[in-house]
Formats: C-alpha cells, sequence, structure tokens
C-alpha cells in the first residue's frame, strides 16, 4: 500500500479535498512522499514530459522534458532535482511555453535505459540523441527519418542481442528503427502498413510502446489500428525478422501476414486505443488503454503474450505509461484520463468533460486493481525504482492543459514522489 510519510506545498490539501477513488476499484486515501520542483516550470506552466524511467542501481530517475529540452535527473535517495541534461533536443515545435505543441514534431519523447551499459537512448525530432550517464552528455546523434520534422518516439532494448528498436508513430506509413548499440547505427526499418501488403499498403494508425521478451526473442508493440484491428492491437515480431540488416548493409522491411512458420502474431485489442506496455509475471504483458469514444469503460487489458488470450480487463484506464515492478509484484499505471465515473471523457479532457487524473495500482497476481491515488493534471507518465519502491510522477499545473477537475490546488507542476 502506498501510505503516508510527508506531504508536499499544497497538494495535501488537493488529495484530502478529492474523491481518489475513481470508478470501480478498491481504494484507499493515499498521500505523497514529496513534491519536486522543476526549474523553469511554474503557476500556470503547460508542463510538456513525457516517458520517464529509473535506474535502480545508479539511484536516479530519469523524465524528458520539451519546456527545458533536456532530460531531467533526479536523485532516488535524497529525493531532489539533480540537473538538467541537453544536446540539441528540439523542444516544442511552438515554443518553451509549449502552448498548443503537436506532440509528433516536439521532443525529447521516448527514454530507454540501455541495461549493462552507462547509456540512455533518447527519441526526438528526426533522432535518437545518445547519453552517457558518466559524463551526463549527449555523444551521439542517430538521424531517423529524414527532414519529416516528425518525432522518434518510444523505444525497447532487446539486452540478448543489443538492438535497440523504436517507434516513429507519425510518419507515413509509420516505422520502427532498430539500431545495433554497439556500433550505434541503424540496421533496419520496417513499416507498419497492413501484413502481406507492402509499402504502399494501407498504413497503420500509429504506433505507442514497446517491449522486448526474452522468453521469446520477440518484440512486442502497441499498435494504434490497422484495417483489420481498427482500435489497435499488439504486433509481435520475431527479432530475428530485422537481423536480416546489418550496420554496414541496413534493409527497409514491411510486416509479412503471420504464420507458424515465420513467428509473427497479431493480437486484437478491441476497443482499446492503446498506449502503454510491459511484461508481468509469467507470460502475462499488460496493455494500457485510452479509449478515445466518449462513455467507453477505460481499462488495462492483461493479456498471455505467446496467444493474446485476454486473462483480464481490469477497470482502471485512461493511462499513457504503464510499468511493472517485480519486487512488489504490481503494475503502475499513469492514468492521465481516468474519470470519477470510469468512462472515457473521450480523445481529450475539457471543462465540459473533465479527467480525474490519478495512479493505478495493480496487484500482478490477482489481476485486479489495489489502489489509486491523485496525481496531478495530465500525469501520464511514470517511473519506478525497484530498489525503494519509490514511485515517481512529473504532472503539470493545475490550469494547464484545461479540462482537470480534481487539479484547483495544485497550482504549479513537478514531480510526485510516493511510496509504496
Amino acid at each position: 500500500m502506498i501510505r503516508y510519510t510527508a506531504f508536499g506545498l499544497a497538494l495535501v490539501a488537493s488529495v484530502i479535498l478529492c474523491a481518489c477513488g475513481g470508478g470501480g476499484g478498491s481504494s484507499s486515501t493515499p498521500g505523497f512522499v514529496k513534491v519536486i520542483a522543476v526549474p523553469n516550470v511554474g503557476p500556470g506552466t503547460n508542463f510538456s514530459f513525457d516517458i520517464s524511467a529509473v535506474d535502480g542501481a545508479k539511484g536516479r530517475m530519469y523524465f524528458t522534458d520539451r519546456n527545458n529540452k533536456s532530460v531531467d535527473v533526479i536523485d532516488v535517495k535524497t529525493n531532489t532535482f539533480l540537473k538538467q541534461i541537453t544536446g540539441g533536443f528540439a523542444g516544442c515545435n511552438t515554443g518553451p511555453t509549449c502552448v498548443g505543441a503537436n506532440n509528433d514534431m516536439s521532443g525529447p519523447d521516448g527514454l530507454n535505459l540501455i541495461t549493462g551499459t552507462t547509456f540512455i537512448y533518447v527519441g526526438d525530432v528526426n533522432s535518437v540523441k545518445i547519453i552517457d550517464t558518466s559524463s551526463d552528455t549527449v555523444v551521439n546523434t542517430v538521424a531517423i527519418g529524414g527532414t519529416s520534422g516528425l518525432r522518434a518516439d518510444e523505444g525497447c532494448y532487446d539486452p540478448d542481442h543489443k538492438i535497440f528498436m523504436i517507434n516513429s508513430p507519425g510518419e507515413s506509413p509509420p516505422f520502427a528503427t532498430f539500431i545495433d548499440v554497439n556500433t550505434q547505427k541503424i540496421i533496419a526499418t520496417l513499416l507498419f502498413t497492413d501484413p502481406g501488403t507492402g509499402a504502399t499498403g494501407p498504413a497503420s494508425a500509429g504506433l505507442e510502446a514497446c517491449v522486448y521478451d526474452t522468453g521469446t526473442k520477440t518484440f512486442l508493440v502497441n499498435n494504434d489500428g490497422s484495417t483489420a484491428n481498427p482500435r489497435g492491437e499488439v504486433d509481435v515480431i520475431p527479432v530475428s525478422f530485422v537481423q536480416t540488416g546489418t550496420p554496414a548493409a541496413p534493409v527497409i522491411l514491411t510486416l509479412p501476414v503471420p504464420t507458424p512458420a515465420n513467428g509473427f502474431k497479431i493480437f486484437p485489442l478491441g476497443n482499446c486505443d492503446p498506449t502503454g506496455l510491459d511484461l508481468g509475471p509469467g507470460t502475462d504483458v499488460a496493455v494500457s488503454c485510452r479509449q478515445g469514444v466518449a462513455g467507453e469503460p477505460l481499462t488495462v487489458q492483461i493479456l498471455d503474450r505467446t496467444n493474446g488470450t485476454v486473462r483480464a480487463t481490469v477497470p482502471i484506464g485512461g493511462g499513457d505509461q504503464i510499468a511493472f515492478d517485480g519486487p512488489t509484484n504490481r503494475y503502475y499505471l499513469a492514468a492521465s484520463r481516468w474519470t470519477k465515473s470510469g468512462l472515457s471523457s473521450g480523445p481529450s479532457c475539457s471543462a465540459a468533460s473533465p479527467c480525474t487524473p490519478v495512479l493505478g495500482i495493480i496487484d500482478a497476481s490477482s489481476r485486479t486493481l489495489a489502489q489509486t491515488a491523485f496525481s496531478g493534471n495530465n500525469a501520464h507518465s511514470v517511473g519506478v525504482d525497484p530498489v525503494t519502491h519509490r514511485v515517481y510522477m512529473p504532472f503539470s499545473s493545475s490550469t494547464a492543459p484545461g479540462g482537470c477537475s480534481t487539479c484547483d490546488n495544485v497550482p504549479t507542476g513537478g514531480v510526485l514522489v510516493f511510496q509504496e
């Protein structure tokens, strides 16, 4: 359970005054450890951040920050803001206020720790930037997508074959880029059109999070929509398929029709509109759904990642990033578009159809909702420290973006810290 330990700023009043449970799940009245301030994020700031990750061995939490064109670093041991790593990140396409920004034209975006190394790979506009944490500097830039002005977004790492995958969801068609981390060079580009239709076939509606499964030697990626599954699917891609390319001779590939022989699989997600996903215990994989049709139940789907069977539909959703923590055996969902009714507010939050953002905690053993906690405006990113079991969530000010009905007492954005 999340427990009260210490409180930050005016957030306490908001926690006490709001109904934090949401609809449909069990909850208590959880509290926060601390609110960590972020430079240049003040009252009314539209804080445009994206993906978070925690390096438990190093005791650092990292997240991408478009307002400051940086990767921000927090010390987990002391819960203090350490620094901002800069190095040519794009920022918001509308400037540092990020008001009205197009996320597909802004960066930095996704962020992945390359385990066993000192490197972090960061998605940015038409590039992946590589940070060396031994110096906290950008040491290389891998060009992606030419001069389209569109971002490389979320990625995942295969430590078995030392391959990094990153998605470019706004391109036409959307594609994934595969980088050999030993040489930091591209080996393959995979175009996401309908399977078997080639490069000119019907394009995917976009790409979201991905994850590598060492048990099956496959990448799993949330596909926003295909002709067969217009509201989303999980595509399963054998790593051997992209290994046909090399740093010296990269290849451009398209999705084949799945067969037992080629190892490709497609798991339909129904009316999900998927965002985040992460591997759970056994053969489970959790998919965060952010249903975009008003009135639909907001959910997380837990699938058998070997065959796509739905093992549970958990009544918590409207989130983006979801992270599994092995020591606590829990999933942590950044449910920024959760609502009091548990039903979707539509494609966005608004004053007429407001959201009540929460941190959703799912017990991975029972595949049920264990707890929720108020999480702050647009808190769609989450990082979990496997050592201290602290949970970190960037959030924006109460008024920007609009549409949060429980954020009145949180005028300034920052990073929330919970203790599990």
